[in-house]
């Protein structure tokens, strides 16, 4: 049975020349970092390589680089390390209500423990107001943390748009990146990014790292205490395969993303039009065109079950998703498709492809092929459609 997978948001196969590398690091070069003598100075030497290839793909300093064990730790660090330095200062917060659990799950906690935090909604595309983030600014607002591009519906919020407005506030802006990776051009000085979360399985690395980037001059606090390690902010002996795994996977990133978005986004497009076309009653979730991540689709099929749609797509060795991997274990619809303003009936009905270098337009062709089978299909045993047929 072939084997089609279309599920790179949750995460991607390690690029065979990053596996190659790491390798090296687990068998040969395997001093620690901190150690003086020469076994040790060689891998510091290709750790800080690593650092500097993170760097250069956001347009940042290799100093301001953390290293962590991805972005859900990433996002952790910023939010709570910056919060606390500026406990003193405030106590609003504000972010948008389709961020990552990581993020949203933070901020549940910091509500609990004395601050107070303003939600921004989305509108049908998933899209912030940038003139209601700006009425949502008051005098004690500390932080404002906003994804890039959101995970499910895939859209891309004005970042440097928002950026300009924070940096005249004097408000620390921090940016869940994780999805956004390798996928569009990132630039934290023109951007004004002051924190920003990465990870390395999104973009052909290994699973289990991740960074922070942390402006020059922006002071957060540790999280994890035990040593000197990643400038005092992260303690504990650096992954250094991994640390290594994603500075390459970031350096292909950066070379292939221009080739990679152009043969993406022509697929994803076909991907989309195909089902609206071939499946009635279906709705595109998130933007079209430059506001969508090149990679993403996410359509609400009515009538039928989210999960009987996976369950059906993979026994033809199709792999896909219902939302993020992080929640998919959850029987609740998603908290991003009832934001756009669906209802728990269509949000359930949702399917995201994801889209990744290895697939091809014969994939594609399959899947526009197949879904229309298994929609018909699981539809024929819908009480809600043949009451829609009858009515």
């Amino acid at each position: 049975m072939r084997r089609i997978y279309l599920d790179h948001s949750a995460t991607t196969p390690v690029d065979p020349e990053v596996a190659e590398l790491m390798m090296k690091y687990y068998v040969e070069s395997y001093g620690n970092p901190s150690s003086v003598h020469s076994f040790g100075r060689e891998v510091k030497k290709a750790l800080e390589e690593a650092r500097s290839q993170v760097a250069t793909i956001i347009g940042a300093n290799s100093n301001e680089i953390i290293f962590t064990s991805g972005g859900t730790e990433a996002d952790n660090l910023a939010i709570q390390g910056a919060v606390r330095a500026r406990a003193d200062k405030g106590k609003h917060l504000i972010t948008s209500v389709i961020e990552h659990h990581a993020v949203l799950d933070t901020f549940k906690y910091l509500a609990k423990n004395g601050f107070e935090v303003t939600y921004l909604p989305v509108d049908s595309e998933g899209l912030i107001c940038v003139e209601e983030l700006k009425r949502a600014i008051r005098p004690d607002t500390i932080l404002i943390s906003l994804m890039h591009a959101n995970n499910e519906i895939g859209s891309i919020q004005p970042i440097e748009e928002i950026g300009k407005i924070t940096k005249e506030k004097g408000i620390v802006f921090h940016v869940d990146g994780v999805q956004s990776l390798g996928k569009i051009p990132i630039d934290v000085q023109k951007m004004n990014i002051d924190l920003l979360s990465l990870s390395s399985h999104k973009i052909y690395g290994p699973k289990g790292v991740g960074a922070l980037y942390i402006r020059k001059g922006v002071k957060i606090m540790p999280l994890v205490f035990g040593g000197a390690q990643e400038r005092k902010m992260r303690s504990g002996t650096e992954n250094v395969p991994g640390v290594i795994g994603f500075g390459k996977a970031c350096e292909l990133a950066a070379e292939r993303m221009a080739e990679d978005n152009k043969e993406l986004t022509r697929l994803r497009d076909k991907l989309i039009d195909g089902i609206l076309s071939n499946i009635e009653d279906v709705r595109l979730n998130g933007p079209r065109g430059d506001k969508r991540l090149p990679n993403n689709v996410n359509v609400c099929i009515r009538y039928v079950e989210g999960e009987s749609l996976l369950l059906s797509l993979d026994m033809l060795g199709i792999a896909a998703s219902s939302g993020s991997a992080c929640t998919s274990g959850s029987l609740d619809p998603s908290h991003v498709l009832l934001a756009l303003g669906l209802t728990h009936e269509i949000a359930h009905g949702s399917l995201r492809f994801t889209l990744g270098r290895q697939n091809t337009e014969e994939e594609i062709d399959f899947v526009i092929q197949e879904l229309p089978k298994i929609v018909n299909r699981l539809r024929e045993m819908s009480p809600l459609y043949h009451k829609k047929l009858s009515s």
